[in-house]
């Protein structure tokens, strides 16, 4: 179950962060659409992203699962104002929430809380074509950092 719950704060990170890169009017529909995380350990994660919540944006993951079983569904809505929001899984919250900081239209940092434990930070980066999203996640409290690669489909 560990390694789920890390899983999880992979995904939500870097989605979250991949939203916040387009907060900008210049590039506010550059991130809706569909993703795929295509590092090698991505193994088949896809993001939707859409319009919601008053400017902010709705993310839905589908994580791929073993032995055939259907992929988690996880959706987070994004207000886009810095506040920490919660994930939900099957409607309801996983005890999770994220904040993060845009820097500029390109680069952005960010935060995962689980049960209010800060447990991961993540800075992001966008490529200038808008098509690929690289996004570094630190652990806290240890040295493990993950770089996943997000494309545009």
């Amino acid at each position: 179950m560990r390694s789920a719950t890390v899983l999880m704060r992979f995904i939500c990170g870097a989605a979250f962060l991949l939203t916040l890169a387009w907060a900008s009017p210049a590039h506010a529909q550059i991130g809706i659409g569909e993703w795929a995380r295509t590092d090698k350990d991505g193994g088949g994660m896809t993001m939707t992203v859409a319009a919601c919540c008053k400017g902010g944006y709705r993310l839905t993951y589908h994580v791929p699962t073993a032995n055939g079983q259907p992929p988690v569904v996880i959706t987070v809505d994004l207000p886009m104002d810095g506040t920490e929001v919660p994930t939900m899984t099957a409607g309801k919250p996983t005890g999770q929430t994220m904040s993060a900081k845009r820097i500029d239209d390109r680069h952005l940092t960010g935060a995962v809380k689980q049960n209010g434990e800060l447990t991961l930070t993540n800075t992001a980066t966008l490529s200038a074509d808008g098509k690929t999203l690289t996004v570094e996640d630190t652990l806290t409290g240890t040295k493990l950092k993950v770089v996943e690669i997000w494309t545009k489909k």
